[in-house]
């Protein structure tokens, strides 16, 4: 038995987050399907973690079990020859057997994008959520510092299936940073883990801050703002403990 760690990335708009959903299109789906074929038997793909629907991915992991032999290299042009071209995989490798993308994850790293032009480019359009309204970046890039450390983000996650089981949602963020590139606002965060809608739900904090509807940039605050469009959002990578 092989188990095959891949990268990928994709434009998520066409697709209805990564999770298998019947009747739907999702990145989990389409790669069982190829995968399955590739192995002629159904195979499961598992992913460090769920992207919502619209939201997109530069370095997202998954990783799946093969009997076939086929060579990386091979099974990699094999894979992406049968992808749709919004999606594609960067590269593979074998791992230990145990290996799993979600739970061996150390750190992820998201980043959000905000075109602040009074006209934005239609090439842009999917990628970005377009705020050509007023903002005070220097409130939101104080704010944005506000969210490292250990924190309980109950007030920004979206409701889930897992709360039924009471899980803990302490996460850690080592970084988090707004920076102005040209026309464009770029968030990044980096942690330890992130809950459902949790980084659009800050984002749209941010952007309260920076319509000064928050009135300290210095204290965590609780949520408000509207949660910010998934085409903005992009899984950038996941880190592992490498042997």
């Amino acid at each position: 038995m092989r188990r095959i760690r891949i990268k990928l990335a994709y434009d998520g708009g066409g697709f209805h987050g990564w999770q298998v959903q019947p009747g739907l299109p999702t990145i989990q789906g389409v790669l069982e399907e190829i995968v399955s074929g590739i192995e002629g038997q159904p195979v499961p793909v598992a992913g460090s973690g769920r992207t919502d629907a619209g939201v997109h991915a530069l370095g997202q992991v998954a990783a799946f079990t093969l009997t076939n032999p086929i060579p990386l290299p091979n099974l990699r042009k094999a894979i992406n020859r049968l992808l749709p071209p919004a999606v594609r995989v960067l590269s593979t490798e074998e791992v230990p057997t145990d290996f799993h993308p979600r739970f061996d994850a150390k750190a992820k790293t998201y980043e959000y994008r905000i075109q602040r032009a009074e006209v934005c480019s239609p090439f842009e359009w999917p990628y970005v959520h377009h705020y050509p309204y007023p903002l005070r970046d220097d409130l939101m890039a104080g704010l944005a510092r506000v969210f490292e450390g250990t924190h309980d983000f109950t007030p920004f996650a979206a409701a889930d299936e897992s709360d039924a089981e009471a899980r803990s949602k302490v996460r850690t963020v080592w970084a988090s940073v707004l920076e102005r590139q040209g026309d464009t606002l770029v968030y990044r965060i980096r942690g330890s883990g992130f809950l459902k809608h949790m980084v659009r739900n800050i984002v749209g904090t941010l952007i309260e801050a920076g319509r000064g509807n928050v009135t300290d940039v210095t204290v965590l605050p609780a949520r408000c703002g509207a949660t910010a469009p998934a085409k903005g959002l992009f899984l950038v990578s996941v880190e592992y403990v490498e042997p």
